[in-house]
């Protein structure tokens, strides 16, 4: 350190010095005043409540002073617990004496509960008291007096616990066990080993209490440490269940190859679900030195077995095991080919890519979608170019699924070779597998307008079913330049040309599209190609992004040019997510006709609704009981007409008109 500094940091530590006793100065006796005050409600007739208030604050500033009054109410059966947790954060050694004090002279929960306050404060001193309690009539006192004797955790208390433990009735054995636990918990911390091993050693031999025996092999295993393997080693030979899995399970907390020979070992004549149980440690230790015996595991016998070797394979991650993986997806069992192939799939490495894209060129067709799902499990991102090739295969299935493939695992920058394959693709599936990979692809760049030139550049020379896959995806990269595109296929001789763009037009990603819908429905000779105008174009009126004012007014320019009752019906739903009052009035009309009734009623509820959540709801309501009232009137179904008056309720309610 410079000497600068060493001359601040002295600085520092003067004025520091200086400046605690002035705090303890001016704070000092305010705290000892309220000290007192809170001492006098201890003391006085004050009611519960505020004597319990007291011993609150006093487990916060409490001093010496608050030591007798506070011990004064543990004989209380309502104050008990309130005094001893003021009591437990004081340090002052008066605490334990005043405690260890009301050990004989207090019974039933008061008396559990101060054990519980000296088990706090690990009071040595109250070793030999405790002890006595160990055998009290009442359980609780002595399940209480065996937790803090382990709590303390000293080599008196551990004693006194295991003299207990042989004789402790059913009742209490387990608050016993409990505390020889913490016992030999805290001796193996202070290094006092051999006191630790005697008491899980001990409480190995308790019968009954599962849960006992499993923690106690786990203690004196690890406790022994290296000398702990010949103990680990016995019960994996066990027949007692409990003990073999307890220890099949310590053995993960223990390193070196020792122990994973010890686990290969005792494979040897297990059953099959103990089998398992240790293939599962293998697997969890990750040690190349376990797979040789995996392999035999994986290849013959039991098929749980087999399965459950086949899956602890990654988990170790050896690349050394895709050799064996791959021999196995061809299984005659689907299980055993199914968890082959999950495995190889998580099974990491160059090493294991390089098999995969071996598959793919295999003269198996199964063989060949194997590897194709391996590769999107895998985000085999390298094998692109191999996944290109194969969407010239000669099966349908293969080649679909590495069109799909090049849209997940491809960038931006395979976009051209995907369109050139699109230009060859003649099948319906085909088409459809390709156009999802455009738009996927697409959707990867932060360039749009480059990939919008990219499809464009191919619409002249396209045929009218890849034509319209490019209008499609077109719609997806959006941009005005894709927009020019697709209104210009709206002139195009081929009707499943037009009908795509008009689509694409429909989709559009923003109502940049509007006008160009609103235009052709005006202007089409053909009604369905109208109808299918008045969608799109209704479709983006109901888009929630837009403000409520431009969806209105697209619904009024588009109610101007609707006749079939299709179009009626996509209208009334529009204007049914438009919460507005002239909404309702482009909605009412629609009432008198009986074949879009419904969903006129339906329309009007649901603006009705939303505006009643809104802002505004108590300022509107007068103006909605009129349309409700019409919609009461010729609601065509009894739900309908419940739902209404449900409302009529609600709006006159607000208005003061009903109460």
């Amino acid at each position: 350190m410079s000497c600068s500094r060493m001359y601040f940091a002295l600085v520092i530590a003067l004025l520091l010095g200086v400046t605690v006793p002035l705090f303890g100065q001016t704070t000092q006796p305010a705290a000892n005043e309220r000290v007192d005050k809170l001492i006098a409600v201890l003391k006085s007739d004050a009611q519960q409540k505020e004597k319990a208030d007291a011993c609150r604050e006093l487990a916060i500033i409490g001093t010496k002073d608050a030591i007798a009054p506070l011990a004064a109410l543990l004989s209380d059966e309502k104050l008990s617990h309130n005094a001893r947790y003021a009591l437990e954060p004081i340090p002052d050694p008066a605490v334990d004496e005043a405690l260890r004090d009301a050990l004989g002279k207090l019974k039933g929960r008061p008396l559990a509960g101060v054990i519980g306050s000296i088990g706090v404060r690990r009071d040595g001193k109250a070793v030999e008291s405790l002890a006595r309690l160990l055998a009290d009539a009442d359980a609780d006192v002595s399940q209480a007096a065996a937790r803090a004797l382990g709590r303390i955790g000293n080599p008196p208390a551990a004693k006194a616990l295991q003299d207990a433990l042989p004789n402790a009735p059913a009742a209490n054995q387990l608050a016993v066990c409990e505390g020889l636990f913490r016992c030999a918990e805290a001796l193996s911390v202070s290094g006092q080993r051999d006191q630790a091993i005697a008491i899980y050693d001990q409480l190995l031999t308790v019968k009954g209490l599962h849960q006992v025996r499993t923690g106690a092999l786990r203690g004196a295993i690890l406790t022994r440490q290296k000398e702990g393997l010949p103990l680990l080693q016995k019960n994996l030979r066990s027949n007692d269940r409990i003990l073999f899995a307890a220890a099949v399970q310590t053995s993960g907390e223990l390193a070196g190859d020792e122990v994973t020979k010890t686990l290969i070992d005792a494979l040897a004549g297990q059953s099959s679900d103990n089998q398992i149980l240790i293939i599962q440690a293998l697997g969890k230790r990750a040690q190349a030195g376990a797979l040789p015996v995996l392999f035999g595991l994986a290849e013959s016998g039991e098929k749980p077995v087999r399965v459950a070797a086949i899956r602890a394979l990654p988990e170790i991650g050896n690349a050394a095991s895709s050799r064996l993986l791959m021999k196995l997806l061809s299984d005659a069992d689907r299980e055993i080919s199914q968890a082959a192939q999950e495995s190889l799939a998580a099974l990491p490495g160059q090493q294991v890519d390089e098999a995969v894209m071996g598959m793919l060129g295999s003269t198996k067709t199964d063989d060949r979608l194997t590897a194709l799902e391996l590769m999107g499990r895998r985000r085999m991102t390298a094998g692109v170019p191999g996944l290109l090739k194969a969407t010239g295969d000669a099966d349908v299935k293969v080649r679909t699924a590495a069109i799909r493939m090049v849209g997940e695992l491809g960038g931006a920058g395979d976009l051209p070779a995907m369109l050139d394959v699109l230009m060859k693709l003649k099948e319906s599936q085909d088409l459809t597998a390709a156009e999802e990979a455009l738009i996927a692809l697409a959707g990867k760049t932060d360039d749009p307008q480059t990939q919008t030139d990219k499809v464009t550049s191919l619409l002249a020379t396209a045929q009218p079913v890849q034509k319209s896959a490019m209008l499609r995806v077109l719609g997806a990269i959006g941009g005005d330049k894709a927009l020019q595109a697709v209104r210009a296929a709206v002139k195009d001789p081929d009707a499943q040309v037009r009908s795509a763009a008009i689509r694409a037009l429909g989709a559009w990603r923003n109502a940049d599209a509007a006008p160009d819908l609103l235009a052709l429905a005006k202007s089409a000779d053909n009604p369905n190609d109208k109808t299918l105008c008045l969608r799109g174009y209704l479709g983006l009126a109901a888009r929630s992004d837009l403000p409520a004012d431009q969806r209105l007014s697209m619904c009024k320019q588009a109610g101007e040019l609707i006749q079939r009752d299709e179009e009626k019906k996509l209208l009334l739903s529009t204007l049914g997510r438009i919460d507005s009052l002239d909404a309702i009035s482009l909605v009412m009309p629609y009432l008198d006709d009986q074949a879009n009734r419904q969903e006129a009623c339906m329309a009007c509820l649901s603006i009705v609704e939303g505006m009643l959540k809104g802002p505004d709801g108590s300022k509107l309501a007068p103006k909605l009981v009129e349309p409700l009232e019409k919609v009461a009137q010729v609601a065509p179904n009894a739900d309908l007409a419940q739902r209404t008056k449900g409302l009529l309720r609600q709006v006159k309610k607000r208005t003061g008109a009903e109460k």
